[in-house]
């Protein structure tokens, strides 16, 4: 039986032979025949004198890379010593991932003999310790993400943005953490005696006409406060023996009506579209989060990061349609293929006798209760297929309720009243929650400028009779909706 051959990948690094380490230098030395992608590379003149040099890309450079692969594992299986010099980019990435595959598969002795990385390089320039923390990316799959996934209070080394028609991508989803206008810089020929740096802003990084195959984006850091995992800190550390007296003693329970103010505070932003507020109010709102977080860590009970995996992998469960292969056409298709990965996520765990509505808390506000009853209902099919019943119900409830007799009778029609109100609303696509806040609001405003008349005439609201504010009641519809035209005007 013929023996095996090996596979040697040799790593060319970013620039001449002098940052080839010194295995792989003994290894180019003791060999006689050498593979190489192109001629491109600055160490291949440099390379010793009695090689042999063989191009791969010379003749057909549209060869598939999986192409080249077999080819030399084809030879090696032969029973011959395959040597092959790479640079870095993408090609060299892929046929390095594959040749290592394939030699495994085959039973192949393989080896890959590194250079100086110009990452490490990068680390020099920008005087960079990696001890003190610091983010090496890929530009390909950065370019792929909607967000980093990396944390950006930390300095961050962007490698392999090679391809033009990534950048703009790999731009926009490092815009999705950094402002617009955020010094950068690119450090271009990395290695070479060519090397240099061009700063400019981050939105302009697809403009640069000096990017080459060794370029590196370096990013620095934003303040210490704009990661989770440095709110993270500070909330442990609230949290400490160190820490603070109140912040220690506070519990699950305790935490409750901090939860649901915080909660109510950002819809109350929502509803003034003020994005200052919202801002602000959110950042509340998260405090809370990652409080009971931190307690449930504290017991052991459930970290931050099991709540990430847990709503990360539900999301993505929940949404075959964007992650997997399932396809749906319309809204009410998602709303069904949702249904039903929900009823078989309660059958795994053992629910068989769990209701379509055992999942809305019932500490709701009782409007919104009821619109999230008569959602789920509708999910599986229960509910009017036209307006005129939905109507009608109400229309029957209203005088039902006129005629009930006794207390118990009146509370019980309100409730059902309300409840095809809401059900009318609903099936309006109009939120009765928000509708009903909307008209709160309104009522504030009008009745508040009725008080004003009042206190310019010297007089307590009380004093004006029915009639009065009635009528400046109907002023201040007036006033307020034409405050509201020249809002939409300017």
């Amino acid at each position: 039986m013929q023996a095996l051959g090996t596979v040697t990948v040799i790593d060319l690094g970013p620039a001449g032979v002098e940052l080839l380490s010194r295995q792989a230098w003994d290894a180019l030395l003791n060999a006689t025949r050498i593979y190489v992608l192109d001629r491109l590379h600055p160490a291949i003149t440099e390379l010793p004198d009695h090689l042999e040099i063989a191009v791969l890309l010379a003749e057909n450079e549209d060869i598939e890379l999986d192409d080249l692969c077999k080819r030399l594992i084809a030879e090696a299986l032969e029973g011959r010593v395959v040597n092959l010099a790479l640079a870095g980019g993408a090609a060299g990435t892929i046929l390095l991932s594959c040749l290592k595959a394939q030699a495994a598969e085959n039973g192949l002795e393989f080896a890959f003999l590194p250079a100086i990385d110009p990452i490490t390089l990068a680390m020099a320039v920008f005087d960079l310790d990696l001890g003190a923390g610091l983010s090496i990316a890929h530009a390909n799959q950065l370019a792929d993400l909607e967000v980093p996934n990396f944390n950006p209070t930390q300095p961050v080394l962007v490698r392999s943005i090679t391809e033009a028609s990534s950048i703009t991508d790999l731009k926009l989803s490092l815009m999705a953490v950094y402002p617009d206008e955020w010094q950068v810089k690119l450090l271009h020929d990395v290695g070479l005696p060519s090397e240099s740096i061009e700063g400019c802003q981050l939105w302009q990084i697809d403009r640069s006409m000096r990017v080459n195959s060794s370029s590196i984006l370096y990013i620095p850091p934003l303040a210490s406060g704009a990661s989770l995992e440095g709110f993270q800190q500070i909330i442990a550390k609230l949290r400490s023996p160190e820490g603070c007296p109140w912040d220690r003693q506070q519990t699950h329970l305790s935490l409750r009506p901090n939860l649901l103010e915080e909660a109510y505070e950002v819809l109350e932003a929502l509803d003034e579209e003020d994005m200052s507020h919202l801002k602000e109010e959110l950042g509340d709102l998260l405090l809370q989060i990652v409080l009971h977080a931190q307690i449930a860590n504290e017991d052991q009970d459930f970290t931050l990061n099991d709540v990430l995996q847990g709503i990360s992998e539900k999301l993505v469960r929940r949404h075959p349609h964007v992650f997997g292969d399932t396809i749906v056409d319309d809204i009410e298709g998602v709303t069904q293929t949702w249904e039903k990965i929900k009823a078989s996520e309660r059958k795994n765990r053992g629910e068989t006798n769990k209701g379509i509505l055992d999942g809305i808390p019932k500490t709701l506000p009782a409007l919104t209760q009821a619109q999230q009853i008569q959602k789920r209902a509708k999910r599986v099919g229960f509910d009017w297929n036209e307006l005129e019943p939905v109507v009608a119900k109400l229309q029957e409830e209203i005088q039902e309720f006129l005629e009930a007799d006794t207390a118990a009778d009146r509370n019980a029609e309100a409730g059902d009243l309300l409840f095809a109100a809401v059900n009318l609303i609903r099936w309006l696509d109009i939120d009765p929650e928000m509708a009903l806040r909307d008209t709160n609001e309104r009522f504030r405003k009008r009745f508040s400028y009725i008080e004003a008349k009042a206190r310019e005439q010297g007089k307590g609201v009380q004093e004006l009779g029915f009639a009065r504010m009635d009528a400046l009641w109907e002023e201040a519809k007036v006033v307020f909706a034409q405050g509201q035209n020249r809002r939409e005007l300017s």
